[in-house]
């Protein structure tokens, strides 16, 4: 057997839930960014670029390019750090909220049917 059950039954879950999102249209991220974006909600404390590349082995530019499109989906927004202005801050915003609400709902839901 290649997976055991309870690791098949996660990855269902996983998948199920992902075809979801899919249908439902929301934003397709990739892993890299949905990571990132689960990461600066759920960790709560302050994420610059720098700790954020650190913290999940990325590059800076590939943190960079994940948080370009999230601002695209206005999920998070940068900001000069006020008390060093070589830092970028990363925040959180109330559509990014409202999507990892949603997108959480949407788990517990498909964990409920399986």
């Amino acid at each position: 057997m290649i997976v055991d059950i309870p690791a098949k039954q996660a990855l269902e879950l996983w998948r199920g839930v992902m075809v979801t999102a899919l249908q439902k249209g929301l934003p397709d991220l990739t892993s890299r960014q949905f990571t990132l974006l689960l990461h600066v909600y759920l960790k709560d404390q302050a994420h610059t670029v720098r700790g954020l590349a650190d913290e999940l082995n990325m590059s800076k530019p590939a943190v960079t390019r994940a948080l370009d499109r999230l601002g695209k989906y206005d999920f998070v927004r940068r900001k000069t750090d006020e008390s060093d202005r070589r830092s970028i801050l990363v925040q959180r915003t109330i559509k990014g909220s409202v999507y990892l609400r949603e997108f959480g709902d949407m788990v517990e839901d498909y964990a409920e049917e399986v």
